[in-house]
């Protein structure tokens, strides 16, 4: 199980999740942040600092969100445009940084305007 990061963080990135992070596991692309499935455990500390009420538990995902779920997921195992292999499981967002990519899920969302 894991938390998710949903459409209301697209375009506007506030990073209010990182610091309360404990394991690192909330990773940067171009315009949204995405969890670690793999890495996180379940404190729910991101939920409670995510200033635009962007994160759920992947079981309490409202009906629109749940595409997120496995589009979280896929941000970790597949291989995103511009990159050789799979992101996988690095061990911390910190020691890798933005990776400047998004899943074409995310992609092709519309831009989100006055956020």
């Amino acid at each position: 199980m894991t938390y998710v990061i949903t459409s209301a963080c697209v375009d506007v990135m506030h990073k209010s999740c990182v610091p309360e992070c404990p394991v690192d596991c909330i990773y940067e692309g171009l315009r949204t942040m995405y969890i670690n499935p793999d890495e996180c455990v379940d404190c729910g500390a991101c939920r409670l600092a995510c200033e635009e009420n962007a994160i759920f538990y992947e079981t309490d995902l409202p009906e629109e969100e749940k595409r997120h779920l496995d589009d979280n997921r896929a941000f970790f195992t597949e291989v995103l445009p511009g990159r050789d292999e799979p992101l996988g499981s690095p061990g911390g967002a910190s020691k890798i940084g933005p990776l400047g990519v998004d899943t074409p899920m995310i992609a092709a969302m519309p831009p989100r305007t006055g956020g």
